[in-house]
């Protein structure tokens, strides 16, 4: 990434933590630079951002977010941000070129990045999150080495709700667990649950009753 591009990125997401807040909040210690596969629930399109921005700066420098292609793929600013400051593993959601959506994926784990995913696939309007979806899992499987840290967006769903064009000023707190491990004969269910649980257990307990 360019100076040009890091100052814009570094831009961004000051303008996230302005508008947001995106406190970090770290339950089981700050994280490092060890490669890592971050786990969250999904609310807003800023949720990506608010992570970034909740992240020690060296931390940022080896993460990229997971996101679909259709989304960040409409129009110029979207690929820019995308692209050139996210540096954004795109995937397509509905398979529209073939394949496996999340060989993009593999393919940045086995470079040696960190990655942000939203086992959801889809943003939820609630406080909990939905029931995780298979892609975690097959990650976790594939690369046991790598720690998932899960992660909890408090407010997020009210900063920028599905549907809104603009944020609302509101306080977003980034809650981040301690580093989980798939255990051994742990099944694709019980896996799912048990990181399920993980972001749930960052609730703070006025929003989880």
């Amino acid at each position: 990434m360019n100076l040009r591009h890091v100052w814009q990125r570094d831009f961004l997401l000051s303008i996230v933590r302005l508008v947001a807040g995106a406190y970090p909040v770290w339950h089981g210690g700050a994280p490092t630079a060890a490669q890592t596969i971050y786990f969250s629930n999904h609310a807003s399109h800023v949720d990506t951002l608010a992570i970034l921005a909740a992240l020690p700066r060296d931390v940022r420098a080896v993460v990229r977010p997971v996101a679909a292609r259709d989304y960040w793929s409409r129009g110029s600013l979207k690929r820019h941000i995308a692209q050139n400051l996210l540096n954004v593993v795109l995937i397509d959601r509905h398979r529209e070129t073939g394949g496996d959506p999340l060989d993009p994926v593999r393919e940045a784990l086995a470079e040696g990045h960190s990655i942000i995913i939203f086992p959801e696939g889809t943003r939820g309007a609630d406080v909990l999150p939905q029931p995780f979806r298979s892609g975690l899992f097959h990650l976790a499987n594939e690369f046991p080495n790598i720690g998932l840290m899960p992660v909890y967006l408090e407010n997020l769903q009210r900063v920028m709700p599905k549907g809104a064009i603009w944020p609302v000023p509101l306080i977003c707190k980034v809650h981040f667990g301690a580093t989980e491990k798939r255990r051994d004969n742990e099944d694709k269910a019980g896996f799912l649950t048990r990181m399920r649980d993980a972001v749930i257990a960052l609730v703070p307990h006025r929003q989880a009753s």
